[in-house]
């Protein structure tokens, strides 16, 4: 298993966790104050699920397809997208748990900024994804049709 492949395996394991952990504290939080759903909180779950782990297995396979990682835009990559995921779920969990919890701060402009950078850091991530993708792509000779691949781009 190459460097590449690690990290992207250890991310997506690591974002599974915290998935799963969030899914619990959301339940157990509205289920102990008696909140009714519909706050943040439930949507961090998803979001660590899908932009951590489901993310980070098709980063994984498309790094074992074509070698993400031999592409320049690779580490920022990598690192924009964990700090994209973690920033716009953080400030999931915590804007949801004053929700749930019904504090006047859960309506905070701060808060919402964060969030906003951190959907910010995620299209950052995903425009280098298709950058690194795509110079990938372009150096696949031996992939079947390459030359129909590299006329396209």
């Amino acid at each position: 298993m190459t460097r590449a492949t690690t990290w992207f395996f250890r991310a997506a394991a690591a974002w599974t966790g915290a998935g799963l952990l969030a899914g619990l504290y959301y339940r157990e939080l509205t289920r102990s104050t008696g909140h009714p759903s519909g706050t943040q909180l439930a949507v961090a779950h998803t979001h660590l699920l899908v932009l951590g782990t489901v993310f980070g297995l098709l980063f994984l396979v498309l790094e074992r397809q074509y070698d993400l990682s031999r592409s320049k835009l690779f580490p920022g990559l990598f690192w924009t997208w964990i700090a994209g995921t973690a920033v716009t779920a953080g400030s999931q969990v915590f804007k949801g748990s004053l929700q749930v919890l019904g504090s006047a701060a859960a309506d905070s402009k701060a808060i919402a900024g964060i969030s906003g950078l951190g959907h910010i850091t995620l299209t950052v991530a995903f425009v280098l994804f298709f950058l690194a993708l795509r110079s990938r792509l372009k150096a696949d000779v031996s992939a079947p049709h390459a030359e129909l691949v590299s006329e396209a781009f």
